[in-house]
């Protein structure tokens, strides 16, 4: 009973704590600014509101809180010794990345980061500076490295979860140029989650026992424990053209947690032999960084799935509690024909949707090839393409740049856009019917 109410009393000052504590707040503020920025893109590209920034950032906060109470759990079992000092040095180093590249605002980064600042310092275990690069030595040096990347992976096996439920509703779709230069449509599948955690540590001075007894930590935990508050933020960052969002979203769940597994395993290991640990850091970065540069190769191999094919127009996204999303369209088919007439360009979808001011007949093609005839009366006031938001046409001038996003541009909210120098019009190759050399046999 004294355990029970010592873990309620330390939960409770755990969330004043979280309530007080800056860097929270500072995680949530980015959050909302960078999607009120996301949905700033997306008006300028489509030139209607797809998403509400508002909703997103709520959906994030509530996933992250989840996932927050999920590895705290986890946690408690697996054991971290933590100071104050330490968390702010995570946080520290944490927002230096941010300022370097936003997708390095991930626990995994810093931890990784700080695990090779420690190596290269224990080899100069002299080297005793004064002030405050004194005082931050110190803390690095007194981190327990695998216990932090033992955190990282286990936030990593919440961030695969929170990917393969949320992933696919977190989606934003884009305009971009091929590397051949043809206009596609494609999805920016980027998010980030504020996570609370609520870690258990050694106590300074003697209280209750735990009933179990963590895997790390050793005989730290003979005098009792106490609670900590670490804010940190995980993130996802994908962009694809070649596949669905739900199915982008399944394969970078399958390598989160084979990542997951690798990074658990060295951290664990490093606990008991020590020269692991530096393999664990480095795995932490490189791996993660792995990950981002196969699903950039993986996306170059395959062919677009958002492009118009010869005949139909090809769904790039429906417009939420819209007509099309009540017909059952969804992103990847193609509408071949409306009212009887066969699609090829947009101005034929508009005139064939004004044939008929009051009702449409429609046929689909799914992903699978097999068509599908669906009907639905008009009424005032729908989207003047059912929400339907196509494939691009290749007179586009202003299509979504590639380059990274910056802290600056998302604070200033600068959109990631860039104008084509021309209009360019993509005209595939003709078919050239093969020569076929005749010999001429003499007898």
């Amino acid at each position: 009973m004294n355990v029970a109410l010592e873990m309620l009393w330390l939960v409770t000052d755990g969330l004043v704590q979280l309530l007080i504590q800056p860097f929270y707040y500072i995680s949530i503020l980015f959050v909302m600014l960078f999607y009120r920025r996301q949905v700033g893109l997306e008006r300028k590209m489509f030139h209607i509101r797809m998403h509400s920034w508002g909703l997103q950032t709520w959906r994030t906060l509530i996933g992250g809180l989840a996932g927050g109470i999920g590895v705290s759990l986890l946690m408690a079992f697996v054991g971290v010794t933590l100071t104050q000092a330490g968390v702010i040095c995570i946080w520290v180093v944490s927002l230096l990345l941010l300022l370097v590249r936003v997708r390095y605002l991930c626990f995994a980064y810093s931890a990784g980061l700080l695990g090779i600042i420690q190596f290269i310092i224990s080899f100069f275990p002299s080297w005793q500076p004064t002030g405050w690069l004194g005082s931050s030595v110190d803390t690095v040096r007194s981190l327990d490295m695998p216990a932090l990347l033992t955190l990282a992976a286990i936030l990593h096996l919440a961030e695969a979860i929170l990917v393969k439920l949320q992933g696919d509703h977190l989606a934003s779709p884009l305009y971009l140029e091929s590397k051949r230069g043809k206009i596609v449509g494609g999805y920016e599948m980027q998010a980030f989650w504020p996570i609370p955690l609520f870690l258990l540590i050694p106590a300074q001075t003697s209280g209750s026992l735990l009933p179990w007894t963590p895997l790390l930590g050793g005989e730290g935990w003979s005098t009792g424990f106490s609670l900590i508050v670490l804010p940190v933020v995980i993130g996802f960052g994908e962009m694809t053209q070649s596949m669905l969002t739900r199915e982008k979203a399944s394969s970078g769940f399958k390598r989160l947690m084979l990542y997951t597994v690798i990074l658990l395993a060295l951290s664990l290991l490093s606990a008991w032999w020590s020269p692991l640990m530096i393999v664990a850091a480095l795995a932490s970065i490189l791996l993660h960084e792995a990950l981002s540069w196969f699903s950039r190769y993986e996306e170059q191999q395959r062919s677009s799935l958002f492009a118009h094919p010869s005949q139909g127009l090809r769904v790039l996204f429906i417009v939420p509690d819209s007509p099309a999303e009540e017909l059952g369209i969804v992103p990847g088919e193609t509408i071949l024909k409306v009212n009887g007439v066969v699609l090829r360009t947009k101005e034929q979808l508009h005139s064939a949707l004004r044939m008929n001011s009051a009702f449409c007949k429609l046929e689909v093609q799914n992903i699978a090839g097999e068509s599908k005839y669906l009907q639905r009366a008009i009424y005032a006031g729908d989207h003047h393409q059912l929400g339907v938001i196509l494939a691009p046409d290749q007179d586009l001038t202003i299509v979504a740049s590639m380059r990274p996003v910056s802290i600056y541009q998302i604070i200033g909210m600068k959109l990631n856009t860039r104008h084509r120098s021309e209009s360019v019009e993509y005209n595939p190759p003709p078919f050239v019917e093969p020569k076929v050399e005749r010999e001429t046999f003499k007898l």
